[in-house]
């Protein structure tokens, strides 16, 4: 008799994959026909532009087909900017935010979805999580947009100084990489200020929400998760190793660093550095970059920030678990351990899976814009999809000049690259047990 009354017709039985891949594309979908209103852009503006720049803009990826600050109207950049801040924050966030302003306790499945989708072990954490994830977005887009309206007054008036603060806050803190100027951040290679702050946005956005939580309920590095300290030291190493390599890379490239002061020579090294990380902004010209820095920034791409955080990539915890398991497995340990705790073999499993998946989704996209791309060149290529599947948004600038069908591959790269570990998160917490045993197999490997 209760199981009668607890079921509503009304409701559609969704898994959660299926339920954030419908909402991501609905998210898409609104903000393409909002993009298309006659008062959103300026002059002609086709479906497939606006369908690439609502994608783009959701999956926080940056890449862009048209000149963003001169195509849109105000109307168009405020849709734009929404459309990143409904992705950063995704769309479980909003789904059970919304949930829980009509209601103190949600039902279970949506506990369990809102679980699965951000990483939490704790049913009891959830609400917490999210509310914590929606005031830290606020908060640092609050500071980010006062910073860069005063850096910006000097040059522009106050409003338009004020909504380049606020375009520039959202899209760097939820690592979206669009920008209103059509070199990017390239005019402001020596400005500091604004340089420095934006980079800061977009690292802080990377580090993970739960990261940020632990820090500010502990204040103290003994007392932090393993996790958090695995997520704060790699990104620093990572950070460093980067800073250090680009600057010896391009230190001599006449087209890039070598014809700037030492300390600008140090803020765009900093800069390139960080920002593949799923940013998208460049202060540089990513073509006139060296292939060595070329090939370090799709690594860094790859690897992406930190878990339940706006950036992309595979994250940075599945990379350094699978590099610790590599580590492991030569030691002839039995054992993975992250900060005196173990790490399960799940763990790792669904670290390599998602390295897998991310690469195959890689190859496959690489693949297509071969066929269809013929005359460009393959590293140009190369970089174009693993931007689009790491949702990155970096370019060495052909985006613009691919057809539509490749323009289309890479709108399917960036859906998918946003969904991926979701939908994988999601299908490895819910694992299917047998009682059938089968013999061992002994498989040669290498």
């Amino acid at each position: 008799m209760n199981q009668a009354q607890n079921k509503n017709p009304n409701t559609v039985n969704l898994s959660p994959p299926s339920l954030l891949a419908l909402g991501f594309l609905s998210f898409i979908v609104v903000g393409t026909l909002l993009l298309k209103l006659p008062i959103s852009h300026h002059g002609e503006l086709s479906w497939l532009n606006a369908l690439f720049t609502s994608t783009s803009a959701v999956t926080i990826t940056g890449l862009s087909v048209v000149n963003v600050g001169e195509a849109y109207t105000t109307f168009g950049k405020i849709v734009i900017m929404l459309l990143l801040q409904s992705g950063g924050l995704g769309f479980m966030t909003f789904a059970i935010l919304a949930a829980l302003s009509l209601s103190s306790n949600i039902r279970l499945k949506q506990q369990m979805m809102a679980q699965e989708t951000i990483g939490q072990t704790s049913l009891a954490k959830v609400s917490f999580t999210i509310k914590g994830v929606l005031l830290y977005s606020l908060f640092f887009e609050a500071i980010g947009t006062l910073i860069l309206t005063i850096a910006w007054m000097p040059e522009y008036d106050f409003s338009r100084a004020f909504f380049y603060a606020a375009f520039y806050s959202v899209s760097a803190f939820n690592n979206g990489g669009f920008s209103l100027f059509p070199n990017s951040l390239m005019s402001f290679a020596d400005h500091y200020f604004i340089t420095f702050t934006i980079s800061m946005l977009y690292i802080i956005g990377g580090i993970g929400f739960v990261v940020l939580m632990d820090i500010q309920r502990t204040r103290r590095w003994k007392k932090l998760s393993a996790n958090s300290k695995l997520i704060l030291s790699t990104i620093a190493g990572l950070n460093l190793f980067a800073f250090i390599v680009i600057w010896a890379l391009e230190a001599n490239n006449p087209l890039t660093l070598a014809n700037m002061s030492l300390g600008d020579q140090a803020l765009n090294a900093w800069f390139h550095a960080t920002v593949p990380r799923s940013s998208g902004f460049n202060s540089l010209e990513m073509a006139n970059m060296t292939d060595a820095s070329t090939l370090v920034t799709m690594i860094l791409m790859f690897i992406g920030g930190g878990s339940l955080s706006t950036a992309g990539g595979i994250k940075v915890g599945t990379f350094i678990i699978v590099v610790l398991s590599v580590i492991t497995f030569l030691r002839r340990s039995e054992e993975l351990t992250v900060f005196n705790h173990s790490v399960s073999k799940t763990t790792s499993f669904k670290a390599l899976a998602v390295v897998s998946i991310t690469a195959i989704l890689i190859f496959l996209g690489l693949f297509t814009l071969l066929i269809l791309e013929p005359s460009k060149n393959f590293l140009d290529l190369l970089f174009e999809a693993v931007s689009a599947t790491c949702t990155v948004g970096l370019s060495r600038g052909i985006t613009s000049e691919l057809q539509p069908a490749s323009l289309f591959a890479l709108i399917l790269l960036m859906f998918a690259g946003r969904l991926g570990p979701l939908t994988l998160a999601y299908l490895i917490a819910t694992p299917k047990k047998s009682r059938l045993k089968h013999p061992p197999a002994d498989i040669q490997i290498g």
